[in-house]
């Protein structure tokens, strides 16, 4: 199942993937393996997973291939199972039970192939009194204490997306584990099951401020520390058009420079005085209230104050930075990130646009020599319309 890296494919060239398919966190993974050149074959439901909008423009779909499986019919599971054989790792995302159900849960995938990676996708985890309960993002950082830590002192908790939980907590871990019984796997040893949940990964991020926590370096509450935005210059500014500013002047080198850009150099002094930091706050939201963002832009370019400009999502690919790294990359008239991180031996790239449910199917097929993945002549599953949005909205459970 390994084959030399192919160029512009990345370093898991040859390593093939099964994705079940579902929303959130579990497709992000198996992006981003797709994205590092495996190939991903997920495997759609009829109707589609739900997410509510074009698949055409279903990014976190890109790099990879699509067939249509349903696994409540009587050779569902047959042939899922026909792809977990000649596969190396499989994504899946259900409740807790559910695949087993299925008939395409881990003892009936390793029973065909014992070397399998199967990663598991979830919310509230495969064990614990909340396994069976459906979940959000939200709901899991609130558990964790991430989401408490996030915001202004005077107001609620700030909802970061579902960019920590599912994202950051959730796909990354369910990466890191699975490269990791990969690479056991090879060495060696045996597939194994990765059990990766949400509320592990979002509560594992805030290790380093756990560890403030019990040295006494960081108070219990919002808004009151040095990366929360309770210091006066690590946080973000209003400025006259209505924009904002980002600072992150931390170490004294850097303030210094930061408040005499600013134009409130005697204040230099007050860096490390925590009676200070409110008057502080004050004095530098009145500063950045007298110029625009563009015009605090151009007078902190060059600088080692750690000023940055407060970009939207359609700004963000227009910075100069951004734009000389290829941080982003225009696929079939589509903006989205470029595939990241980057290797000097086996680059990466955006090979293909969101895999259209089904299209993929007779290619995988012959591909992964499963005929059997072919659905019987007439069958409506046979010949999917690569251009239908899918059906009816799911709702996402656990995951």
């Amino acid at each position: 199942m390994t084959a030399a890296p192919t160029a512009g494919q990345g370093p898991l060239s040859g390593v093939r993937v099964v994705e079940l398919a579902g929303i959130g966190p579990g497709p992000f993974a198996a992006m981003l393996l797709a994205d590092l050149g495996a190939d991903v074959v997920r495997v759609d439901r009829p109707g589609g997973p739900g997410l509510g909008i074009d698949p055409a423009f279903d990014v976190t779909n890109r790099n990879k291939r699509s067939v249509v499986v349903d696994l409540k019919a009587a050779d569902g599971a047959a042939r899922v199972l026909d792809l977990a054989a000649r596969a190396d790792i499989l994504v899946e995302g259900y409740r807790p039970g559910v695949a087993e159900r299925l008939g395409v849960g881990p003892a009936d995938c390793h029973a065909r192939n014992p070397r399998l990676v199967y990663g598991r996708m979830t919310g509230w985890g495969q064990q614990g009194p909340l396994a069976q309960r459906a979940g959000h993002d939200i709901g899991y950082l609130a558990v964790t204490g991430t989401l408490g830590m996030i915001g202004r002192a005077d107001q609620p908790p700030a909802v970061p997306a579902n960019l920590v939980g599912d994202y950051a907590g959730g796909s990354l871990y369910l990466v890191v584990g699975v490269l990791a019984a990969l690479h056991h796997a090879r060495a060696g040893g045996t597939g194994q099951v990765v059990d990766a949940a949400i509320v592990d990964g979002a509560a594992h991020l805030a290790s380093m401020i756990h560890g403030m926590l019990g040295a006494g370096a960081w108070q219990d509450r919002r808004g009151a520390n040095l990366l929360d935005g309770g210091c006066p210059y690590y946080g973000t500014y209003a400025t006259s058009d209505g924009q904002y500013m980002a600072v992150g002047a931390l170490e004294p080198q850097f303030y210094e420079e930061f408040v005499r850009i600013l134009g409130i150099g005697d204040r230099a002094r007050a860096h490390g005085d925590l009676s200070r930091w409110g008057a502080l706050r004050e004095e530098v939201a009145a500063r950045f209230r007298t110029r625009t963002r563009d015009e605090w832009t151009v007078l902190f370019e060059g600088s080692d104050a750690c000023v940055a400009p407060v970009l939207s999502l359609r700004e963000a690919p227009h910075h100069p930075h951004l734009a000389a790294r290829g941080t982003f990359t225009d696929h079939g008239g589509l903006t989205q990130p470029a595939p990241a991180p980057r290797f000097s031996a086996t680059p990466t790239a955006v090979r293909t646009g969101p895999a259209r449910p089904g299209a993929d199917t007779a290619d995988v097929a012959r591909d992964w020599d499963v005929p059997h993945l072919l659905p019987p002549p007439g069958n409506p599953a046979a010949n999917p319309d690569p251009g239908t949005t899918p059906g009816h909205p799911q709702r996402k459970a656990s995951s």
